[in-house]
């Protein structure tokens, strides 16, 4: 209850006297963003996550959404991760629509973070072994080589920090 609150204050926050509405970014806009504006962009949208220790993603299947609670993502290589497994439905919904949705919502319950993008599955064993090298916990689940790991980075990606006490803020990475 308390995050769907959250995802309709996101979208609700702007004070009355101090409502100036920020133009979505177009396509052409976010491609003059600098690569270093949008690596540390990504860092921001990582730590911010990290913070949170769990986010909720949402995909779709047909015209159904789907959420679930994820607690991982890493940035490897310039690109910002999440993993899942390839038997799980999630990652049959992300395979056949790569659009998602993210929500996250730090533990002071005032701030949260809604990105979204596109998945994209990297098959790369190298970025699954340094995932579950960062993510320790996971290996008792998953292996780098054992055709079940998916690990997905994030193109197109947009996230909108979100807060009780301020204004909205718009970033791409």
């Amino acid at each position: 209850m308390a995050l769907l609150l959250t995802m309709v204050a996101c979208t609700n926050n702007k004070p009355a006297e101090a409502a100036t509405e920020t133009p979505e970014t177009s396509v052409e806009e976010a491609d003059t963003v600098s690569e270093q504006t949008k690596q540390q962009n990504m860092e921001e949208v990582q730590a911010f996550l990290k913070e949170c220790n769990a986010f909720f993603i949402a995909t779709v299947d047909g015209d159904q959404p789907h959420v679930r609670p994820f607690g991982v993502s890493e940035i490897i290589d310039g690109r910002l991760y999440i993993m899942t497994g390839k038997v799980k439905d999630v990652y049959k919904q992300m395979a056949a629509n790569g659009k998602f949705e993210i929500c996250a919502l730090k533990p002071s319950g005032s701030e949260w973070i809604r990105i979204t993008g596109t998945l994209v599955n990297d098959d790369a064993l190298a970025v699954k072994t340094e995932f579950l090298e960062r993510n320790p916990s996971l290996k008792s689940m998953y292996k780098a080589d054992d055709d079940n790991i998916a690990v997905l980075y994030i193109t197109q990606g947009s996230a909108r920090f979100c807060s009780f006490s301020a204004p909205e803020r718009k970033v791409k990475f």
